[in-house]
């Protein structure tokens, strides 16, 4: 069973979706990739365990502290390429950045716009921080929560 609630953060309405284990996605609503792999799921509108841990760690990140995302159990869906991504995205220091370019030479792939497909269907937004990268020349791009957001959590975390 999948379960949804929503967490109302300054950027906007956030769905959650867990099973009763895991956090297994965070999206603004109405962004790119929008619960995506979920849209055959019957979704219940049911608060479980890690939705409150989420919310919680969202309610820390939002006030500037800097929760640990370790302290959340996690179980994105993705093909292992995607999970080698997210991994890398995740071990990216809070108000740090890095390029799509780096992460393509670090993670031995020959294509950018490969990282950048796989970071923008991150189905962990904020928690794994894909507004982090940025282009090879620090221009904010490919957020699917909207540029606009991707610049706010980049200055939250100044």
């Amino acid at each position: 069973m999948i379960f949804r609630t929503f967490y109302q953060s300054p950027l906007g309405q956030i769905s959650l979706l867990a099973d009763e284990e895991s956090l297994l996605g965070l999206y603004f609503v109405g962004q790119a990739y929008y619960e995506r792999g979920f849209e055959s799921s019957q979704l219940l509108n049911q608060e479980v365990a890690p939705h409150q841990e989420a919310k919680f760690w969202l309610d820390a990140y939002f006030a500037g502290r800097q929760p640990d995302p370790n302290q959340l159990r996690l179980a994105p869906h993705g093909t292992a390429f995607q999970h080698r991504v997210w991994s890398a995205l995740a071990a990216i220091p809070y108000g740090q950045t890095t390029t799509y370019g780096k992460l393509a030479t670090d993670l031995n792939c020959k294509s950018a716009q490969a990282i950048g497909s796989a970071v923008g269907k991150n189905p962990l937004s904020i928690i794994v921080p894909c507004h982090r990268v940025l282009g090879a020349d620090g221009s904010l791009t490919g957020y699917a929560g909207g540029i606009e957001r991707k610049a706010m959590l980049l200055e939250l975390e100044k």
